[in-house]
């Protein structure tokens, strides 16, 4: 009598689930009219795609008890992959959606990995139909086209999540020849023995090869260098984004009390007193002179100069099929198919958006180090929680010789580092084996410049 009971009252959970699903489905049927743009938006909002995509998410009725506890995990993982409330906020006020939120859309269409499959059980109108894809895929592409042009890239390659680095920059000349003098120039910190290129070193990849850097008295600094090289394509600049451009970034250090520990008195100071540079920045600033300004301003634009392409796989985009080989090339299909991309795209494989470690999983609570305060990640600049532990998404280019990796500097083999951020923002187990052919096809995006060849 018990069992029988029991059966009737699963069977009548399982009869209500499946009626709210069929009437989901039938009230989620989007009707695709209007604008391009509005039917985006329709999509995204009659999909139940704002469940996890968005900071006002409401969980579903049968969300208690242990299911309560896994669909607030599925909740938090999704908003941290990719908020699609601002990405809808963006469209209705007619601003520019950022390339890689229609990167990870369209590699999250292209891998059918949104929505979850528990999830699609349940709300069968939250899976996309074929008219929903080929809008959302139309939307995609046109954005891009308009926005981030691909115009490098051979016909065949160009709706790819990465595009081919372009050869420069136009820069002042001068400015440039002034700034490569003063990013070697050790008077720019306190005690005249660290320079820029101290930690950036242009012929080890633009990195120092330490896990966090060095500054003046040998003081170890508390986050991994990142590579100089193609920082002028990064969207803002340092680990936490709190500089906007390359002038901004290169003001920060020498005032660090753990990297130069100097300050634009004494800096502006002893650089004055040296005549012949005096004269140069006279020349090229005018009655401006040496200042704090001219000064980054210099370094700024010879920074843009450190382009790398021309890549293995620069070439591959550009129409020479033979650049790559067969095993590069299925790492590069591992990579997108392991949503490798959908963080890591565009012109600069990364760089233009901002990630958080661990999507999915616990980085810091597994790694068994105690919390730095460079782990805090942006919410040290806004002082926002949910940007706590969320950092700019590092570029991949040349990605073989900036070892060791992530922010903290505690992985110095790449195919480990690739095996732990599938883990970690994927959560997914990857084979030693898919590691290392994705590492096979990172080795492709290496790129050329007259810096980096100088041994």
């Amino acid at each position: 009598m018990k069992k029988k009971k029991i059966s009737i009252v699963l069977f009548a959970a399982l009869a209500t689930v499946l009626a709210v699903a069929v009437a989901r489905y039938n009230l989620t049927s989007t009707e695709l009219v209007g604008t391009l743009d509005n039917q985006v938006v329709a999509i995204f909002e009659s999909n139940d795609c704002m469940v996890c995509h968005s900071p006002d998410g409401v969980k579903p009725f049968y969300a208690v008890g242990p299911v309560e506890v896994e669909i607030e995990k599925d909740m938090t993982s999704g908003l941290r992959f990719i908020n699609l409330k601002s990405v809808t906020d963006q469209i209705k006020a007619g601003e520019s959606v950022s390339e890689i939120d229609l990167i990870k859309i369209k590699q999250s269409l292209v891998n059918s990995s949104m929505p979850l499959d528990k999830y699609k059980m349940i709300h069968w109108g939250s899976n996309l139909n074929g008219e929903e894809t080929r809008t959302l895929s139309k939307w995609i592409n046109e954005s891009r086209q308009k926005n981030y042009t691909n115009s490098l890239a051979a016909a065949e390659f160009s709706e790819e999540p990465i595009r081919p680095l372009r050869d420069k920059i136009e820069v002042d000349q001068a400015k440039a020849e002034l700034g490569f003098d003063l990013f070697h120039d050790v008077r720019i910190s306190e005690n005249n023995t660290i320079s820029c290129a101290t930690c950036h070193e242009l012929t080890t990849g633009g990195v120092d090869g330490l896990k966090t850097s060095k500054g003046i008295h040998d003081q170890i600094g508390g986050i991994n260098a990142p590579t100089v090289y193609n920082a002028a394509l990064n969207h803002v600049q340092f680990w936490d984004g709190r500089s906007k451009d390359l002038q901004e970034q290169a003001g920060g250090p020498p005032l660090d009390m753990l990297e130069m520990g100097s300050n634009w008195e004494q800096i502006t100071g002893k650089l004055k007193a040296d005549k012949e540079l005096k004269a140069e920045f006279k020349s090229i600033y005018g009655a401006e002179g040496i200042t704090q300004n001219s000064i980054t301003d210099a370094i700024a634009e010879f920074e843009k100069t450190l382009l790398t392409p021309n890549s293995k796989f620069d070439k591959y985009q550009k129409g020479d099929l033979a650049a790559i080989s067969a095993e590069e090339l299925e790492g590069y299909d591992l990579f997108k198919s392991n949503n490798c991309a959908s963080c890591h795209g565009g012109e600069n494989v990364g760089g233009i958006g901002y990630d958080y470690m661990g999507v999915t999983q616990d980085y810091f609570a597994d790694r068994g180090i105690e919390l730095h305060a460079k782990d805090m990640g942006r919410i040290g600049v806004t002082n926002l929680e949910v940007d706590k532990h969320k950092f700019k998404t590092p570029s991949l280019r040349n990605i073989a010789l900036t070892a060791p990796y992530f922010h903290d500097g505690t992985i110095n083999d790449l195919a480990e580092a690739v095996i732990k951020m599938d883990k970690y923002q994927s959560g997914n187990e990857m084979s030693v084996e898919d590691a290392d052919k994705i590492v096979l096809f990172l080795n492709t995006l290496t790129g050329e410049n007259s810096y980096m060849q100088k041994n």
